[in-house]
């Protein structure tokens, strides 16, 4: 408590003086050491863990830092802002003074010193101003920083052009470090990031990789204005910055490639993630709105809610007031609140005002019901022609199913693309006719419980026909990938698995012919990622496991869909040799779209071969992939060689591993995928589990690293649930060890794996009890932090 201070307005100085060990702080928030170097991270509430301050985001203060150092252990010394001064007084020691002309709140403060080496480049910005870009690595890692010095000029270039939003210090730092809770931290001017998102050659990333990096350091450089220059008001508004500014990173990768097919496949993952993370999360005991009303612990709440839902709330913005409308209204925004600590409601009402005649505008206050009330809206459509008068009805209604603490849900705002095509897939001309005076024709907005739309005449066709027509004909990516997904699973809703082969076949040829890069996959909310990697065949049969043992279905249902994975592999064995054949990969390395998918697809065709092999006892095709894991010229494919030997269980895979790891002995971040990839295989008559334990115990293995932690602990209760749901709840055990075990040493962490038991209710018995007593076991221990006791009190409390 501070004592005797000056009374009323008049100034003063306040100094302080604080002791702390960084070298013992596990927790990796506020200041800690890696590698013998110096790292801060504040975000949320670490700033306090450094010193007395009130650290609130609505608190914004200037910052000067002076940091002195010893000279030959912490040669670099960055901070905040622009290097004003530094020197050499000749004892062996030296300084830099550093001074951040933006105010900011304290969770953007960032301290760096230690043994560092940077790749700098120069720019200059459509104003004509110069800037120095740097990134900094440890020595020996240098030869992996291109792509993304190549991804901050872009990002930069692109939001001069696209936001007219410019770099606004005299230099821009990103610094890497290999211990980090998260992916990547966007302190003003000076970014600190996980490795994992630095990092990349092609003898050592792959695709995937090199499309993380990518979408991660366009994601923090976009918070330089969207975060940074207009910040939270406090922390409930987080979706403010993270919602706002993934809406920003999604839309670069596509602008820049220039490619349709490529902004496609990239609308379709992040639709994905929508569907396989959020849309669960908001209807586990988890939910929560875009907007939160409470928190225990604020680091619980970087979620895809606040991440991925509050992207699609700015994206639904967008569409009612067009795309040049919405740049008007983010113009308009930084006019009003640039140095300023704002709300959600803030941001929504520029973007409304500044497009007055609007649809978002004339409905402003039910549109903003997205930020209060959590859950996802199910939307059913009820078709009907009258063949009379040649109309065809489409009603629309909508609800939304009760959530932990808002058991009734008011409607929302949902802004619906129509289109009514003919067999040709054309525009049906009296549809296009009676809407041509309208601003997005193609654009309805359902505001009540049901609505009705008549507009003109089409053909229906029923059932899987529908489908396939859709898939020829609908002129958006997404519809036509979600049009076949029922065909490609095998099932309609409601239905048994069946193979479809034939509809299957066509798909995959394809898929071959245009198919475009795998985007990344994105990860937990904090960027940190936390699954394992693998090919497309991999995260397809794991998959499977999820939707046996998750869907309260019982467990025997994963070994049947494993088989059912097998026989569709055998099924379609031709193809997958055609696939392997044409889109192997010879030429020069390229991480570009086009050359990504074609790896992808061989990656994918090549596991299945493999695993068709496993049933049929030839082995050629798995003899081919150990010979493609020795001769690959890139981490993709040899990773995705790799992979199908271990998905498919086939002897080579030991031999394959070793060699591996041999290779990859000095590389972390190869490594960590090394041991995600063993983590996460296919669990045949409980062997993973095992496995995992003595991954554990291996040499290279170390808990306390979190990238280290998640390619294991994660990858096997978060990422496997085909081997985490065993019938002897052994998973369950492991997991609640685990979680107090982190726990003692990385909360952050030790939450994000509690909350891969999260939805327990939804599973059959015997796992159902045994899950809850396994969250029980862990609720009961006494000194929990708040991070794993909110999890698992809301989980109970289910």
């Amino acid at each position: 408590m501070l004592e005797n201070l000056p009374r009323g307005n008049e100034p003063f100085e306040l100094e302080i003086f604080t002791t702390c060990a960084p070298a013992k702080n596990t927790k990796l928030m506020g200041l800690y050491v890696s590698n013998d170097s110096f790292f801060t991270q504040c975000e949320a509430e670490g700033f306090r863990r450094i010193t007395y301050f009130l650290d609130r985001p609505d608190v914004m203060a200037s910052y000067t830092v002076t940091l002195r150092a010893d000279k030959r252990k912490y040669p670099v010394l960055l901070s905040n802002g622009n290097l004003v001064e530094e020197g050499d007084p000749g004892d062996g020691r030296h300084f830099a003074k550093w001074v951040d002309p933006f105010r900011k709140p304290s969770y953007l403060f960032a301290l760096v010193a230690g043994q560092l080496v940077c790749r700098e480049q120069r720019i200059t910005s459509r104003s004509g101003k110069d800037h120095l870009l740097q990134v900094y690595v440890r020595a020996g890692d240098l030869d992996k920083t291109e792509h993304a010095m190549n991804s901050l000029m872009h990002s930069v270039a692109w939001d001069e052009a696209r936001f007219d939003l410019p770099l606004d210090l005299e230099r821009f730092m990103i610094v890497a470090t290999s211990d980090f809770n998260m992916g990547a931290m966007e302190n003003k001017g000076l970014n600190i990031f996980n490795t994992k998102y630095v990092l990349a050659s092609q003898a050592t990333a792959t695709d995937t990789d090199f499309a993380n990096i990518e979408s991660v350091v366009g994601h923090e450089y976009f918070h330089n204005w969207t975060g940074n220059r207009v910040t939270c008001r406090d922390w409930f508004q987080l979706s403010l910055k993270e919602g706002l500014t993934v809406f920003r990173d999604q839309g670069v990768q596509p602008d820049l490639s220039g490619d349709a097919s490529a902004r496609a496949v990239k609308r379709i993952e992040d639709v994905r993630v929508l569907r396989t993370a959020q849309f669960p999360e908001d209807a586990g005991p988890m939910a929560h709105p875009v907007r939160p009303d409470q928190y225990l612990e604020i680091n619980n709440f970087y979620t895809v809610t606040i991440y991925e839902k509050g992207a699609e709330v700015v994206r639904m913005m967008q569409t009612l007031v067009g795309r040049e409308g919405f740049a008007k209204g983010m113009k308009l925004y930084f006019e009003r609140h640039d140095g300023h600590a704002v709300t959600c409601d803030d941001f929504a009402q520029a973007i409304a005002d500044a497009n007055p005649e609007s649809p978002l505008s004339q409905q402003l206050d039910q549109f903003k019901r997205w930020y209060s009330q959590a859950g996802t809206p199910r939307l059913k459509a009820v078709t009907s022609f009258d063949a009379v008068s040649g109309i065809y009805n489409i009603t629309l209604s909508q609800s939304c199913a009760p959530t932990p603490g808002q058991p009734e849900k008011l409607p929302f705002v949902i802004p619906v693309a129509l289109g009514l095509l003919g067999p040709d897939g054309r525009a049906h001309q009296r549809h296009a006719r009676a809407d041509a005076g309208k601003r997005n024709p193609q654009l309805s907005r359902l505001r009540h419980g049901a609505g009705a739309f008549a507009a003109a005449r089409l053909q229906r066709a029923g059932g899987a026909g529908l489908r396939v027509h859709r898939r020829a004909t609908a002129r958006a990516a997404g519809a036509r990938h979600r049009s076949v997904q029922p065909l490609g699973s095998g099932a309609a809703p409601g239905r048994r698995p069946r193979p479809r082969l034939h509809r299957e076949r066509r798909c995959a040829r394809a898929a071959g012919r245009r198919l475009p890069r795998r985007h990344a996959q994105r990860a937990a909310p904090s960027r940190a990622g936390c699954g394992v990697q693998g090919t497309g065949a991999d995260a397809a049969e794991r998959n499977l496991h999820f939707r046996a043992a998750r869907g309260g279905r019982s467990a025997a249902r994963a070994c049947r869909a494993r088989r059912h994975a097998a026989a569709l592999a055998e099924a379609l064995y031709a193809d997958w040799e055609w696939a392997v054949e044409a889109h192997h990969d010879t030429g020069a390395y390229k991480p570009d779209p086009v050359s990504s998918g074609r790896r992808a697809l061989s990656g994918l065709a090549l596991t299945h071969l493999c695993l068709a092999s496993r049933s049929n006892g030839d082995a050629v095709w798995p003899g081919k992939a150990y010979q493609r894991f020795k001769d690959a010229g890139n981490m993709t494919e040899r990773f995705n060689a790799l992979a199908a030997l271990v998905v498919s269980g086939h002897a080579l895979a030991a031999p394959a591993l070793q060699r591996f790891h041999a290779l990859f002995k000095d590389e972390a971040l190869v490594l960590d995928k090394w041991f995600a990839l063993q983590a996460g295989a296919p669990d045949r008559g409980g062997n993973v589990l095992p496995i995992v334990k003595q991954l554990m115990k291996h040499a290279d293995f170390n808990i306390r690293n979190p990238n280290r932690a998640r390619s294991v602990i994660f990858s096997y209760c978060s990422a496997n649930p085909g081997a985490f749901h065993r019938a002897d709840a052994a998973g369950y055990v492991y997991w609640s060890e685990r979680v107090v075990e982190l726990d003692a040493i990385n909360p952050q962490v030790a939450a994000r794996l509690a909350r891969a038991l999260d939805r327990w209710n939804k599973l059959v018995e015997p796992q159902r009890t045994a899950a809850r007593e396994a969250i029980a076991r862990v609720a009961a221990k006494p000194d929990l932090s708040n991070d794993v006791r909110e999890v698992v009190s809301r989980a109970l409390a289910d």
